[in-house]
């Protein structure tokens, strides 16, 4: 679990270890505290998971609050290992956007990572258009 910043606002985002599933909420005209975080926690993560966090202060004491193992990278002892890949995952949707839009508005960042996290999590959907249209016209039984 991380936090981002884009002039505005602020973006929290989890993923799930192992699978391509993200989880976020996008904070306008303030930064993430305490509370947010919690409230994050309450919403997109089960209890018994294994949580980690980079250093921030926002993140301390999160075990005790909610029942996770909570893990901290502490990057200034230059300790990555849990986080490096919802870091990563930042930096893919950053050219995510330089790539499709080409600019970024803080106004549509609820948007931008909506988009994201939808073709993050399924890959398979853009491969090639044929893929696409099969997949995404199928008819689905309502019975």
């Amino acid at each position: 679990m991380d936090e981002a910043y884009f002039k505005k606002a602020a973006l929290v985002m989890a993923k799930q270890k192992g699978t391509r599933k993200l989880a976020y909420t996008v904070l306008f005209d303030r930064y993430p505290n305490k509370t947010d975080v919690m409230e994050f926690l309450f919403t997109k993560v089960k209890p018994g998971s294994e949580l980690w966090t980079d250093g921030g202060s926002i993140y301390k004491n999160v075990g005790q609050r909610w029942p996770v193992t909570h893990g901290r990278d502490i990057h200034s002892k230059f300790e990555f290992e849990h986080t490096s890949e919802i870091e990563g995952i930042f930096g893919v949707y950053r050219t995510f956007v330089r790539r499709m839009y080409h600019h970024h508005w803080s106004e549509n960042l609820e948007q931008y990572v909506r988009e994201f996290c939808f073709r993050f999590s399924s890959p398979e959907l853009f491969g090639n258009p044929r893929t696409y249209l099969l997949k995404s016209l199928t008819l689905v039984p309502t019975r």
